[in-house]
């Protein structure tokens, strides 16, 4: 597996994993997540999405950027067949080591409360709660990690 920054040719699979990764948020929601929603096109052109490949399939990808003194994390998604093998935690290591690169102390995200998944995954790879708010209707908790 390597991560390397998506191609214009990865539009698709990036789409579709974040149908499917988010699919099942949905119903809890009573509406599409915002990372279903995504201009995936303009932020792949952007450069702020990397994707995790293995044969030259997409396993997944994270889209990351520098804001203020941290790495923020927009979207970090799987397909689903591909879950529980510790792939999204190669991701957020992934922004965790970009955060280095820039010499920024810390990588910030965040999830909405009804992913109850995140938010126990996000707390069991030592991000620490920061905050909770609604944006544009959603409701966020906000992490914090270190670098």
């Amino acid at each position: 597996m390597r991560i390397r920054q998506a191609i214009s040719a990865d539009l698709d699979a990036v789409k579709r994993c974040a149908e499917e990764a988010y699919a099942k948020y949905v119903s809890r929601m009573g509406t599409k997540p915002a990372p279903m929603i995504a201009d995936f096109a303009g932020q792949i052109g952007a450069k702020i999405v990397h994707v995790i490949v293995d044969d030259g399939s997409v396993l997944g990808f994270i889209v990351l950027y520098p804001r203020d003194d941290h790495i923020h994390v927009e979207n970090v998604a799987v397909f689903p067949e591909r879950g529980g093998r510790g792939i999204g935690g190669k991701l957020l290591a992934f922004a965790e080591h970009e955060a280095r690169r820039l010499e920024l102390p810390a990588v910030e995200l965040y999830t909405n409360e009804k992913m109850t998944e995140n938010l126990s995954l996000y707390r069991y790879l030592g991000y620490q709660e920061i905050g909770r708010r609604t944006e544009a209707g959603f409701s966020r908790v906000y992490f914090r990690k270190d670098a």
